[in-house]
């Protein structure tokens, strides 16, 4: 079967089943996305797999015999995302019960009261450990930009931590220094 006819008895096979299946699978499925998806997955097995398709009758029910298959499939990844969805929460909530047994000393208010570029940059240096020139590919510019956002980022930093009067001692020498500029 040529490529023209090919295509044409996959177009008579999408008109006269496609009422078929979606009913078939709107029935087993409640989201609109999931149904487009289930639908979609299954004439593309049926284009993918054209010669294998019966012909007369025998078609509608192949047709609904992959659609359960797809529907299947569709079940399982979704258990396995909600699986995994319950342990990043189990994780986030134990990691944040360990934050909070941390004695708060405002550290946390002061950065959040920083831009969100500041927050942004900090955080790459802090949590993720970047260098200037990591993170000039990040954010795009040069590694003379980072560093002199950088180093208003800290004194920022630092003059909310002195607005908080802190003890920076617990920040390290750099910190105490940075306040002192910022004042």
């Amino acid at each position: 079967m040529g490529p023209p006819e090919a295509r044409q008895r996959f177009e008579e096979i999408y008109l006269a089943h496609y009422p078929a299946v979606s009913s078939y699978v709107t029935r087993r499925v409640s989201s609109p996305n999931e149904i487009a998806d289930v639908i979609a997955e299954t004439f593309l097995t049926a284009w993918r797999r054209l010669a294998d398709v019966p012909v007369g009758d025998e078609t509608r029910l192949w047709l609904y015999g992959v659609a359960r298959r797809v529907l299947a499939n569709h079940r399982r990844a979704e258990s396995r995302r909600n699986a995994l969805a319950v342990r990043l929460r189990e994780d986030l909530i134990l990691w944040k019960e360990s934050v909070v047994e941390q004695p708060y000393d405002g550290a946390r208010e002061a950065f959040s009261r920083l831009s969100d570029d500041d927050r942004e940059l900090l955080s790459l240096v802090g949590w993720e450990g970047l260098g200037a020139a990591e993170i000039a590919k990040v954010l795009g510019c040069s590694r003379g930009a980072v560093r002199i956002r950088l180093h208003r980022a800290r004194k920022r930093l630092a003059a909310e931590l002195a607005a908080a009067e802190l003890d920076l001692t617990r920040y390290g020498t750099r910190a105490v220094a940075l306040a002192k500029e910022s004042t």
